[in-house]
């Protein structure tokens, strides 16, 4: 299986079936099929052929959908990029994958942006869609417009060469430091990773998911293909900008299933959720970082009969664990077990597995390991090391975790995030668990800072929005519940936390 026989298949089954609600837009398997053809015919006028890279410059969009598919379609590895990242590192990653064709908006090819493109990627082409109508491109002889390529091109399936071991895309990840990374993923990979996925959430046709998270991110991506492979119906949302009109998308629409991140779940938690009928609501899931215990209490308690599925992976792999929503009060620290089909160890620095309490690297082994990074394979040989049989390799994440006795895997920290506070390591999710804790308390991120007498002391940021909280408030609430070298050493109240276009809080903007 590639990863367009998911939308192809999903056509042949159920053609006139509502496949993706987007922009007041209700759009069919067959039609996305179709669209999906129409644009892979594109694509090989310009000269795409067989793993060549074509980036995706796109909000969540039927455009952004149309255009994955078009391009596996095509043979080709296509590369999303969030729509709000900055020019400097959309040239960087065109550069960095040699994209033959670029795909984005009219809005996107304002000036300067044309120029420096062309200058700085000589033979790109672009195809490119209206935002807001009419001929707006100062090159067009260098430009196809997308709605002429529906208009005009044909439906008909062409030849695509590719098998399963060819790379289906490219995930770019910025890490902790340095420039993007991009994640090779092999339609093998990506393939199983989905069809795992599917298996615990018992996904099936019958599903309406909802995703609010960017396709450009690992977690997103994933909500479109596993739709796609079962035949539900994705209710794509540009972000969660405006949770009052997602929550009422989610009632009208009758959702079964919401993918979400900590900072979405914690808006939501703010909101009154009685005015909003979320009655059909069959799961929720968490991944992108670890959602703190509070959380979890307290939307058990919101939503009693709805399945809570706690998760734990990084774009290497997608996914390494889940925690089965029957656990979720009996372990709500817990990042939960295998994905099927997944081996998972922890190991010390000595390459020893370690036994339950113990903490060390988590270590993935499956099929979903990914390939390693485009171009870089210094740091691929970092991140995938061999593993136990000729050929075979494995993925060392970076993060740090326990198991308990029962084989229940618990996130302590990123390796990079640990602080050394007088000689004793300090895990950050234990101080923000916390802090979460605090009445009014909407995001919180814990660094380590340096300091002439302890080495790093704790300092904790803090969003409690309408909240009157001091310094002496928050000390006060950690002093009863921490041990003395976990207490924050500084406290800073802001409006806002740095985050990714996922949601994630991104530590490496705080000091």
């Amino acid at each position: 299986m590639l990863v367009q026989d998911f939308l192809r298949d999903s056509a042949a089954r159920l053609p006139d079936k509502v496949a993706l609600i987007c922009q007041g837009r209700r759009l069919t398997y067959g039609w996305l099929d179709q669209a999906a053809d129409r644009m892979a015919n594109a694509l090989r006028q310009l000269g795409v052929a067989r793993g060549d890279r074509v980036a995706l410059y796109l909000n969540n969009s039927v455009e952004l959908v149309v255009g994955i598919f078009g391009v596996v379609k095509a043979g080709g590895v296509f590369a999303v990029m969030n729509r709000s990242a900055k020019a400097e590192k959309l040239l960087h990653v065109l550069n960095d994958c040699q994209a033959r064709v670029l795909f984005t908006d009219d809005r996107a090819l304002s000036s300067p942006l044309p120029e420096r493109l062309f200058d700085r990627v000589p033979d790109l082409r672009v195809v490119a869609c209206s935002t807001r109508g009419g001929q707006y491109f100062q090159a067009p002889a260098r430009i196809w417009d997308f709605g002429g390529i529906l208009d005009s091109l044909p439906p008909e399936p062409g030849p695509c060469p590719n098998i399963d071991l060819d790379l289906a895309c490219l995930i770019y990840t910025s890490g902790t430091t340095g420039e993007p990374k991009g994640v090779m993923c092999g339609h093998s990979n990506v393939v199983f990773a989905t069809q795992a996925i599917v298996r615990y959430l018992r996904n099936s046709s019958e599903d309406k998911i909802l995703t609010v998270l960017p396709l450009s991110s690992s977690y997103g991506h994933y909500q479109l293909l596993a739709t796609f492979l079962t035949g539900g119906t994705l209710v794509l949302e540009p972000s969660f900008a405006f949770p009052v009109e997602v929550l009422e998308r989610m009632a009208t629409e009758r959702v079964t299933g919401f993918a979400g991140v900590p900072t979405i779940y914690s808006i939501m938690l703010g909101m009154d959720l009685q005015g909003f009928d979320l009655s059909s609501l069959r799961y929720l899931t968490n991944a992108s970082a670890a959602l703190p215990v509070e959380h979890v209490k307290r939307l058990r308690h919101a939503f009693p009969k709805v399945e809570l599925f706690l998760m734990h992976g990084l774009t290497e792999v997608a996914r390494t664990m889940y925690l089965p929503p029957d656990q979720a009060e009996i372990r709500p620290g817990s990042s939960g077990i295998p994905l099927p089909g997944t081996e998972l160890w922890v190991e010390n620095e000595s390459g020893c597995r370690l036994g339950p309490g113990e903490i060390g690297e988590l270590v993935v082994r499956g099929r979903h390991v990914m390939r390693g990074y485009w171009g870089n394979p210094e740091r691929s040989a970092e991140r995938f090391r061999p593993g136990h049989l000729p050929g075979e390799r494995i993925c060392y994440t970076g993060d740090l975790f326990r198991t308990d006795k029962d084989g229940y895997y618990y996130f302590v920290s990123r390796k990079d995030d640990i602080i050394m506070c007088r000689g004793e390591k300090v895990a950050p999710c234990e101080v923000e668990n916390v802090l979460y804790t605090i009445p009014g308390v909407q995001d919180a991120a814990v660094i380590g800072v340096p300091d002439p007498l302890v080495g790093q002391a704790v300092k904790a940021f803090i969003v409690a929005p309408g909240a009157k909280l001091t310094a002496a408030q928050v000390m006060g609430h950690c002093r009863a519940r921490l041990e003395d070298v976990m207490l924050p050493r500084y406290i800073e109240f802001r409006s806002d936390l740095p985050k990714s276009p996922g949601g994630k809080i991104q530590k490496r903007y705080l000091s």
